[in-house]
């Protein structure tokens, strides 16, 4: 009876770890295209008593770190920061908060 012989569980083995070298190669080639840019994130928040700035945030209805931070393109920490100095000038007003959020909104005048 003829035919290709049954391949020994090592040579087996090593097909198969050839193929998957292979198609993890290919893949990567697939995924590997432009680069994206990354966005430089501010660590210095806007200016407070600066009206554009106020009136943006005025037009918010509800305002959180993260909504702060991707707007005006700072860092979330950094953004916290600008919202207590917003509460602190009277701008914004203290909605609900914990350890880790604080919500505010934008006083009404």
């Amino acid at each position: 009876m003829g035919g290709k012989k049954k391949l020994g569980l090592k040579q087996m083995e090593r097909v198969q770890a050839r193929r998957d070298k292979e198609e993890r190669a290919e893949k990567k080639k697939e995924k590997v295209g432009p680069l994206k840019e990354r966005k430089h994130i501010a660590v210095i928040p806007p200016n407070v008593k600066n009206e554009k700035i106020v009136n943006e945030i005025k037009k918010m209805k509800v305002l959180t770190p993260y909504a702060v931070a991707s707007r005006f393109n700072i860092r979330i920490s950094t953004a916290k920061d600008f919202l207590e100095q917003l509460e602190q000038n009277g701008v914004v007003q203290l909605v609900s908060g914990s350890h880790n959020i604080k919500v505010y909104k934008p006083v009404v005048a």
